[in-house]
């Protein structure tokens, strides 16, 4: 299924954050850059070095404006109690959705149903909810968030320079193109 530019999935869910749970809908995180990394489960093996490589970015990304969210399809207790008793975990300082039912992990088609759990699925939206990066993993296949936050940079340039695309391993401050007619078949 692709989600390239459609709508995150319409949500309301219970999340972990900052030592308390809150409720969180689609439309709370809306308004800014927001993405959504998809776990298999908590208390396993790989899913806590990609949380913790993504707590390890996370003050880059929130200064680019964007928030970070764990899901997988523990409870927001599960969350806590992982938090709670995780080295790797404990440094978390983004929230972790909780999402017993499938339907979020659904929703952006990342449910393993015989399993009932994720697959490794990082997804960017825009402010506006709109998917602009899809990525997803098998299980046994961990992520790498420095790499996602170069596309975020991406991202937020193409989004602000119209007309201009971020040629293959782009970083922020190097050159970009304006596909034009001129360009065809010289690069």
């Amino acid at each position: 299924m692709n989600m390239i530019n459609k709508p995150i999935p319409e949500f309301t869910a219970q999340m972990f954050h900052s030592g308390e749970f809150k409720e969180v809908s689609s439309n709370d995180v809306k308004g800014k850059w927001s993405i959504f990394l998809f776990y298999p489960a908590d208390f396993t093996f790989v899913c806590p070095t990609e949380l913790e490589d993504m707590a390890k970015q996370y003050d880059e990304l929130t200064g680019l404006g964007v928030e970070v969210y764990a899901v997988s399809t523990d409870t927001h207790f599960v969350h806590k109690a992982w938090h709670d008793t995780s080295d790797a975990i404990g440094t978390l300082n983004y929230p972790m959705i909780g999402d017993p039912t499938g339907a979020i992990t659904r929703g952006f088609g990342v449910m393993i149903e015989e399993e009932g759990v994720a697959l490794r699925g990082t997804f960017l939206a825009n402010p506006e909810g709109i998917i602009k990066v899809c990525e997803i993993h098998d299980l046994g296949i961990g992520r790498s968030a420095k790499d996602m936050v170069r596309k975020v940079k991406a991202a937020q340039y193409v989004a602000d320079h119209d007309g201009e695309v971020c040629p293959a391993a782009w970083e922020e401050g190097e050159k970009t193109l304006t596909p034009s007619l001129d360009l065809v078949g010289k690069i």
